[in-house]
């Protein structure tokens, strides 16, 4: 049973520094072999490449830029009429994911548009998602690089986030019906829309291609208090064979050393 690989969220941990390049530098000092990042796009590409270089840190995972933040955008891709600047947008990914090679792109959704009822759009949000999806899909089969979907809650984080439960995401992916598409499990957000992990980990183990870890409710390190068990989830996902990474995405209690011990302990137990 091979252990499991993690990754830092390079947004969410080693927030002490000030920019991407110092915090890759972090998280290898600290033991991550690889990082993911949120939206890297404000930072300079060529610096990435060279601290990438320099750590041999492998950069795991991007996110499509979010819109127009301002004017509440979170993502894109299920946005009627935005269609253009979805596009526009996994270009400006493709770069990014090119020169750092990066072999996973989450295609984020988006938010449902201001002053709309979910139910009465979600047909066509779907619709346009699918098609959107299956562009996607084709540009990006042509790098190698898998596309990657994630359901956000709607109860605690984003009550407005389209795509909102590992059920309708599953039933999006069956719609456009690529293979280098894929499931991105974010556990908190998982346990909070649905709970039932054992199982709905067990149902979508085969379309899963990336994992990332909080604690819930207060979005913490996995060990802190709260709901879940990770000893026992991360027991699940190495018996079920999951080889991709899982990302650490939550929000340290203190610097983020300090709250580095459960993985520290994972690696010591596993020899990794």
């Amino acid at each position: 049973m091979a252990p499991l690989k993690f990754c830092a969220n390079i947004s969410w941990l080693f927030t002490e520094l000030p920019d991407l390049s110092q915090r890759i530098l972090a998280a290898a000092a600290a033991g991550f072999r690889a990082v993911e990042a949120a939206w890297p796009y404000d930072s300079d590409l060529q610096e990435l490449q060279r601290v990438r270089k320099a750590t041999g840190v492998e950069v795991v995972l991007l996110n499509t830029p979010p819109g127009d933040v301002k004017a509440g955008d979170l993502g894109l891709g299920a946005v009627p009429g935005r269609e253009s600047e979805f596009r526009e947008g996994l270009d400006l990914s493709l770069k990014y994911a090119r020169a750092l090679d990066c072999k996973r792109i989450h295609l984020m959704a988006g938010r449902v548009p201001v002053d709309s009822d979910r139910a009465t759009v979600t047909k066509e949000m779907e619709a346009v998602f699918v098609q959107n999806l299956k562009y996607a899909a084709d540009i990006l089969s042509k790098e190698g690089i898998t596309g990657l979907i994630e359901p956000i809650n709607t109860r605690i984080t984003d009550p407005t986030y389209f795509l909102e439960s590992p059920h309708q995401a599953s039933a999006i992916l069956e719609k456009v019906g690529k293979p280098n598409l894929k499931l991105q499990m974010d556990i908190f957000h998982w346990q909070i829309m649905d709970g039932n992990l054992t199982q709905n980990i067990q149902k979508y183990i085969s379309i899963i291609g990336h994992v990332q870890v909080a604690q819930v409710p207060g979005r913490n390190e996995p060990d802190s208090d709260g709901e879940l068990s990770y000893n026992y989830l991360f027991n699940t996902l190495e018996n079920l064979g999951y080889q991709g990474y899982i990302g650490c995405e939550y929000k340290p209690l203190g610097s983020t050393d300090e709250g580095l011990g459960w993985i520290k302990e994972y690696w010591t137990r596993t020899k990794c």
